[in-house]
């Protein structure tokens, strides 16, 4: 499989420094690499992860190992009570959020017909309802400060849909009405809210369902590879920036050519 280099070797600007974030998912693929790219700009780091605690905690390591701040912690997003909890814990220990990345997704696999009322209301939650509910508990402190910066992970499905994913692309889809509408709330009070859509980044999601239609899908990719989880996380690290001041409501494609529009 072809891939591109790393090219966030080198030193970066501390523009996040004195920035706290919280990246939920944040123990492997997209989300592990946003928390390095976010610390690697100065940003203190909440990793959140529903069950790879040991994973999140490694994360951590290497955030310290570059001198950054970094904190793991455990939280099913399927608990109201639990996302509270650690959004709290988050702002206890490291400080108010001013930079949520709400990246937390699950797959599964369901025709409509054989889908049960749990497997889409699952999946509405981890996917769409998390985010909602971490926005609720961070944009109090946003507010105060007038200072915030909300970045929610879809999906290019939202464009394409998805054989045997309606719940998955539905979530997804979602993403983009409430980032929208957060952009019309919060614009007064100097908080942007955005949405980053990434195609086929290689992942263990990516590996998993890939089996046997490599081909088929680089030859649909106007790039001929396909992304790297550090390609979207320095899309993140963008919009989370002072640079994206001004940007609030897009939806940036990461996907190498596979969708646009």
């Amino acid at each position: 499989m072809e891939t591109s280099n790393d090219v966030r070797n080198g030193p970066a600007e501390k523009g996040l420094a004195g920035r706290v974030a919280l990246v939920t998912g944040g123990s492997r693929g997209i989300g592990r690499a946003t928390c390095v790219e976010l610390a690697r700009h100065g940003a203190a780091v909440a990793v959140l992860c529903r069950r790879r605690i040991k994973d999140a905690r490694a994360v951590v390591e290497q955030i310290e190992s570059a001198s950054g701040r970094g904190l793991a912690i455990e939280a099913d997003v399927l608990d109201p009570e639990a996302i509270k909890r650690s959004a709290r814990e988050a702002a206890a220990k490291l400080g108010n959020v001013d930079i949520l990345v709400n990246n937390a997704g699950e797959m599964t696999d369901f025709s409509v017909l054989e889908m049960k009322d749990e497997d889409w209301e699952k999946s509405i939650a981890i996917n769409l309802t998390s985010a909602f509910r971490y926005a609720r508990e961070c944009i109090p402190s946003m507010k105060e400060r007038r200072w915030g910066r909300i970045i929610n992970v879809s999906s290019q499905v939202v464009y394409t849909g998805s054989n045997n994913h309606s719940h998955y692309s539905a979530a997804k889809s979602g993403l983009l009405g409430f980032t929208f509408s957060l952009t019309k709330e919060l614009g007064p009070f100097g908080i942007t809210a955005n949405v980053v859509a990434p195609g086929r980044i290689v992942t263990d999601l990516l590996t998993e369902r890939m089996a046997g239609r490599e081909k088929e899908w680089m030859s649909q990719t106007p790039m001929r590879r396909f992304g790297q989880p550090e390609e979207v996380a320095s899309a993140i690290a963008f919009l989370a920036s002072e640079g994206a001041s001004y940007i609030t409501g897009a939806v940036i494609n990461v996907n190498g050519g596979l969708v646009m529009g």
